[in-house]
């Protein structure tokens, strides 16, 4: 039997964005956390303009490197444990278009929408206007590559009843370099100074992790299903 691939990806599409509505909880944990803990630093520091503007890119990466984390753990454990992510595979789709489809449908619910707020807490953070425009192309591609980065501990720990802490700890040091990159590129946008070296490094970054990362992931997944 032939399997429309375009047609399959479009209908998985549709069912993880309506099962990602459908859980409010899931949706709104990451970015109500991203909203928190940025918006806590300007209450519990001087209001100082310069001091929140020097923290600024730190604070806005970190808080957004740990609410992805926070619903990355359940992207293929739920279609695992009721046997979904198996029926899908029977199917006949391949396992690295529903990767890449699931993986893009968790950005687009959790990782898109801290870049649409973020211009809310870059005004708590006392962020000019003038670099909102690099901050959230920034942000778009480090959770676009977290995403990726996620998938890989979700599928490695899918089997696992408490594998939260071991995805922590396998995605946080790979997430590194975004983090580092990341807060450059905000930082030297707020000071006017080029932020285009650091931009390029992040888009190599999520290139990098779009190519390989679905090969890892579907990898990891076909281990769990044998």
């Amino acid at each position: 039997m032939t399997v429309n691939i375009s047609a399959a990806a479009a209908v998985i599409l549709q069912r993880e964005l309506l099962l990602g509505f459908r859980r409010p909880d899931q949706l709104l944990q990451p970015l109500v956390f991203f909203l928190i803990v940025t918006t806590l630093f300007p209450l519990a520091l001087s209001a100082q303009l310069s001091l929140l503007r020097d923290m600024a890119p730190g604070v806005l990466w970190v808080s957004a490197l740990l609410a992805s984390l926070l619903s990355i753990d359940v992207l293929f454990k739920g279609d695992a444990d009721d046997g979904t992510l198996e029926q899908l595979v029977l199917s006949g789709v391949p396992l690295g278009v529903i990767v890449i489809v699931k993986t893009l449908a968790h950005w687009l619910v959790s990782g898109a929408a801290l870049v649409v707020v973020s211009p809310l807490v870059a005004m708590a953070l006392g962020i000019p206007f003038g670099a909102f425009g690099t901050m959230m192309l920034s942000l778009a591609l480090g959770t676009l590559t977290l995403s990726w980065l996620g998938a890989i501990g979700a599928a490695l720990t899918v089997g696992l009843r408490r594998g939260s802490m071991l995805l922590s700890l396998i995605v946080l040091p790979l997430a590194s370099p975004l983090l580092i990159f990341g807060a450059s590129a905000t930082d030297r946008a707020i000071t006017g100074s080029g932020s285009a070296g650091a931009l390029y490094l992040l888009a190599a970054l999520c290139v990098l992790t779009s190519t390989l990362a679905p090969l890892a992931i579907a990898a990891a997944l076909r281990i769990t299903l044998e």
